[in-house]
Formats: C-alpha cells, sequence, structure tokens
C-alpha cells in the first residue's frame, strides 16, 4: 500500500486502543473503551469491507439455549455453571437491546421451537421428562416457566408431532443491528477501516505493534483482538474456528410460519424474515470440513438445507432460494468465552460459541474493562 504522509499520520500514529475487529465484540469494546477514556484515538481494524465473521452473516436468533442444548450441556458443566452461561445469555441480550433499541433492532418475541425428527423420539422423551426439572433449575433468571409442549401447528412433516416452545425467544435484524452500531462509533469519533487485515502482532517494551496486510508496520498503547472465529490466526487459545452455511428464499405468499425453530439437537435452525425463510446449519454432516475460515458455502450442505425445506419444513409450499452464504463461529470443548490478558498490551475476547447475538456486547464491554485496568 502506498500511503502518503497524510494517510500515515491521520489515521495510523499515536493510536491509544486499537480494536482487531468490526464485529459485536470489537464495536462494543470500542464504545466502551470510549466512554472510559473519552479523549483516547481508537481506531478499529477490519480486514473486509464490512464485518468478516458472523456479526452481519448469523441468523438472528435472540436465544440463550434451546431444551436439549441445555441437557446437554449438563453432561460436561455443573448445574452452577449451565445457570451461569444462560444467565449470561439472556443479560447480554438485554443490554443489546437496551443499547440499540428494540424498534431498530426490529426485535420480535414470537417464541422459539424446538423440533425433533422422527428418527429422535427418544430424545424428545428425555427432553420431556426433564422438561419441568429444568424450568426448576432456570426460574431464578426468568420467574417464570421456560419450556412447554405445544403442537405441530406449522404443518412441518417428518418430525415428532409435539414441540417444545420456548416463549422467551426472540428474533432481530442482524443488519440494522451492526448499521446501528456503526453509527454509534462514527458518531463518537472512532475510527473504523476496512479491508486492514493485522498479519501479524507482537508485544514491544510498552506498546503492541502489528501489520496491516503484510505491509504497513503500526503500533498502539494497547490492542484487543476481537475476532472469534478468526482469532487463531493471530493468538494460541483454544478456540476453533467452525463455518455456518445458510440460504434465504424469495418472499413467500402467506408464509405462516412465524418464531425461530431448531431441528435436529440444533444442528438446524430457521426463522421467517421479510416473509421469507431464513435457513442454517448442517456443519454436522462435515465436522472436519467446516472447521474453516473460508467464506464459502458448499453443495453438500447447501442440498441438504434445500432438501429440508421442502421435505420437513415448507412440504407444501412452492419456493425458489434468493441467496447463499456462510459466516464463521469460534467455539471450543468449553461453552465460556475467552476474555483475558495475553501480555502487557494485548488482550482478546473470542471463542462466542455460537451465541453472538446474545453475549457479544457483555464480551465486548468486559474486554474494554479489561484492557483499561
Amino acid at each position: 500500500m502506498n500511503l502518503s504522509y497524510w494517510e500515515h499520520k491521520s489515521w495510523l500514529q499515536n493510536i491509544d486502543f486499537a480494536v482487531i475487529g468490526s464485529g459485536l465484540v470489537g464495536l462494543n469494546c470500542a464504545l466502551a473503551l470510549k466512554k472510559k477514556h473519552p479523549t483516547a484515538n481508537i481506531t478499529v481494524f477490519e480486514k473486509g469491507m464490512l464485518p468478516s465473521g458472523a456479526s452481519t452473516k448469523n441468523a438472528g436468533f435472540a436465544c440463550f439455549g434451546s431444551l436439549s442444548e441445555i441437557l446437554d450441556d449438563l453432561s460436561t458443566h455443573s448445574e452452577a455453571e449451565v445457570v451461569n452461561l444462560v444467565k449470561e445469555r439472556v443479560e447480554g441480550l438485554q443490554l443489546l437491546r437496551e443499547n440499540i433499541g428494540d424498534e431498530q433492532l426490529q426485535f420480535k418475541q414470537y417464541g422459539g421451537y424446538e423440533l425433533f425428527t422422527e428418527e429422535d423420539g427418544e430424545l424428545f422423551q428425555a427432553c420431556q421428562s426433564q422438561l419441568q426439572s429444568i424450568n426448576e433449575l432456570l426460574k431464578p433468571i426468568f420467574n417464570d416457566a421456560v419450556f412447554s409442549i405445544t403442537e405441530n401447528t406449522f404443518q412441518f412433516k417428518k418430525i415428532q408431532q409435539q414441540l417444545i416452545f420456548n416463549k422467551f425467544e426472540g428474533q432481530i435484524d442482524t443488519g440494522r443491528m451492526m448499521h446501528a452500531l456503526l453509527q454509534k462509533v462514527y458518531k463518537e469519533g472512532i475510527t473504523v477501516l476496512n479491508c486492514a487485515e493485522v498479519t501479524a502482532l507482537s508485544q514491544e517494551k510498552n506498546s503492541a505493534s502489528f501489520q496491516l496486510n503484510n505491509e504497513i508496520e503500526v503500533s498502539a498503547k494497547k490492542v484487543c483482538i476481537a475476532t472469534n472465529g478468526f482469532a487463531k490466526q493471530l493468538l494460541d487459545e483454544q478456540v476453533q474456528p467452525a463455518r455456518a452455511q445458510v440460504l434465504i428464499t424469495k418472499p413467500i405468499e402467506n408464509l405462516h410460519i412465524k418464531g425461530t425453530f431448531h431441528l435436529d439437537k440444533g444442528y438446524y435452525y430457521f426463522r421467517n424474515i421479510d416473509n421469507r425463510i431464513l435457513f442454517g446449519g448442517g456443519r454436522n454432516l462435515n465436522f472436519k470440513g467446516e472447521e474453516t475460515i473460508e467464506i464459502a458455502t458448499t453443495e453438500q450442505i447447501q442440498n441438504k438445507l434445500e432438501e429440508l425445506l421442502q421435505t420437513t419444513i415448507l412440504p407444501e409450499t412452492t419456493f425458489e432460494i434468493d441467496r447463499r452464504w456462510s459466516g464463521i463461529m469460534g467455539v471450543g470443548k468449553q461453552k465460556k468465552p475467552i476474555v483475558k490478558q495475553l501480555s502487557e498490551s494485548i488482550f482478546c475476547g473470542v471463542r462466542l460459541g455460537g451465541m453472538g447475538v446474545a453475549i457479544g456486547s457483555a464480551i465486548g464491554h468486559n474486554l474494554a474493562k479489561l484492557a483499561s485496568e
């Protein structure tokens, strides 16, 4: 990059806080830093034209975990840990709603449904038998029962004919969310540089230095890494990229489906948006292949999504596919996010485990707090 003296002086010098990644975590971190340090020079570096991870590519579920997911978590976490995970997600969603506003988010609390395939009768029975105990476990958070049994009124096929309903689950417009966050960041005088990929990072004596696009040397007093699924490119932590593929239909006349839906242990998920069905998942078809940072789609998974649309979700409805895409999540063996200091001047907030909408705001705030201490 052939930068002028003016460009280098105005955008790449005297940086107090460099935030790497302009997704939910990065922008919330930048805003929280600006609130704590009003006169600081804060610059956000983003490798893509738009946020490159999952923040603008997710399905827009305002969720905190389906019943089967919570039961599965209880097999690897203590009850206290699971309750705390749910509590953090609920509080994170509330923080997001307060920060952006329900109207801008297009937040709709239509509720969430968990579907079970014909082959998953045993899992459905297990969930049904433990429904009341999970409601009791979560009652201190919601002061009400979360899960209940409801009938399949949506004309879904090839599933158990009863669904598990969660009245607290909602949905948002992901694009409007990120647009609003960017406007807040600009209003606060925070700089966002796009097409600026951080390709190397190191701790210096009293600062951190990094390379942009393998060419430009930049330094900052402190650096906050908020790249989630791409974190392994810059740090050595227990976070693995996980690609999630999605498609969306063209508008469907008289669409009768409203809500957020989890299918087949949550490996598939769909919702209504603008009289369309947005449908994603299928990572379980090729776990190893989807452990990638390549933003692409595959025939194997896209064909399966279309098949399930035709046979299970919209069996009596003609539809056309409008668009396909993918996003990169950050996952690990543990559900707890990694928010930690890596060196004197370098900090990270990563591994959101597919719950970025729920916890991204809080992780950004926590990352800023850590970097300010």
